[in-house]
């Protein structure tokens, strides 16, 4: 089967990969990237633990094929910490205990870095309809969002 040559931007770093016309971008990021921070929970859209940033878009990358990503930009898990220095949400999750067998939280973490560049100030109710696409089985979601929330209003210097 032939191969693509794709060259993309990811995380900042430019990069060139080969694929097939089926492997999806999830599949490209763990299998050929070495990113595994994205995780596989459905291969249908349906969970959100595959989620990255495409051209500042949020999507699952399990439904975006690696070809799409031609001279794109992409954002994944791997590219939140700067260096040792976590992002405040993932500080966030760590304190308030919003994650339990991290399957699901790559996913809700990038979906909530896209929400909160959008919109640094949400209600609870738009960080709820924002992480919808977000299924976990561990956690319930109050200690997601109350992570969620905490960020926005460290971010804007209202730390509670």
């Amino acid at each position: 089967m032939a191969k693509h040559h794709v060259t993309t931007t990811i995380n900042g770093e430019p990069v060139e990969f080969l694929c097939s016309t089926r492997q999806t971008l999830l599949d490209v990021l763990r299998d050929e990237l070495n990113l595994t921070g994205s995780k596989e929970g459905c291969a249908s859209g349906d969970c959100g633990a595959c989620s990255v940033v495409l051209d500042g878009r949020l999507v699952c990358s399990c439904l975006v094929l690696g070809a799409e990503a031609e001279g794109k930009t992409v954002e994944t898990i791997e590219g939140m910490a700067q260096g040792d220095s976590l992002h405040p949400l993932q500080q966030n999750f760590l304190e308030d205990a919003a994650l339990q067998c991290g399957i699901c939280t790559p996913g809700f973490l990038v979906a909530a870095k896209a929400l909160l560049e959008r919109n640094p100030d949400p209600t609870e109710t738009e960080v709820r309809y924002w992480l919808a696409g977000n299924l976990c089985r561990c956690t319930g979601y109050d200690k997601i969002i109350r992570a969620v929330m905490r960020t926005a209003d460290e971010v804007r210097g209202e730390a509670s």
